[in-house]
């Protein structure tokens, strides 16, 4: 079979739908490489800063890994800008979405909120509140995000940090993107 014969899903047979998953299947395979090639898209753009946001993400991932973290937190380090290619204003929750199958409910929640509590650096400056993250101080992951965000995210703008090649994670995503925890979550 090479296509389905149904115009409407409704109309799909079970040997159909067998054979559409095994298709799907393909994609999902292809989630780790889609998403390293995201990551090197941002190879270049500084948006001002003295690196690019490439580079950031190495730095973040290498920070995480050397401070003692598990690997999908490292991973988590890694991607958690990948967002930002197709939707900046909100870039935390596009990467907290694409990775939510694979990860920690609590590494979800980080990612989706990093954005907001990342502006308890700056939004002072802007003349925004810098404490907005604090309607979310009874939350379990507070203190987390928290973490993410002072020791890896907020200090991985160092042209002269050591920062580890994008080789050294390129198996950790593979691992951690290997198989979906909550598939339909």
């Amino acid at each position: 079979m090479e296509t389905v014969s149904f115009t409407i899903m409704e109309d799909g047979t079970a040997e159909e739908y067998a054979f559409l998953i095994s298709q799907y299947e393909s994609c999902v395979k292809g989630v780790p490489d889609m998403l390293l090639g995201v990551l090197k898209q941002m190879q270049g753009d500084k948006l001002g800063y003295q690196i690019d946001r490439f580079a950031h993400s190495l730095q973040s991932a290498t920070r995480a890994e050397r401070d003692g973290a598990d690997e999908e937190t490292i991973v988590c380090a890694l991607l958690h800008d990948i967002g930002d290619l197709l939707a900046p204003q909100n870039h935390s929750q596009v990467a907290a979405s694409i990775l939510r199958p694979y990860i920690s409910e609590k590494n979800y929640w980080i990612l989706l909120h990093h954005g907001l509590f990342q502006g308890y650096y700056y939004f002072h400056h802007i003349s925004k509140d810098r404490n907005i993250r604090e309607q979310f101080k009874d939350h379990q992951y507070f203190q987390s995000c928290v973490d993410f965000c002072h020791k890896w995210d907020q200090t991985s703008f160092d042209p002269d940090y050591d920062t580890l090649p994008l080789e050294h994670f390129e198996p950790m995503v593979r691992r951690v993107l290997n198989e979906p925890l909550n598939p339909f979550d």
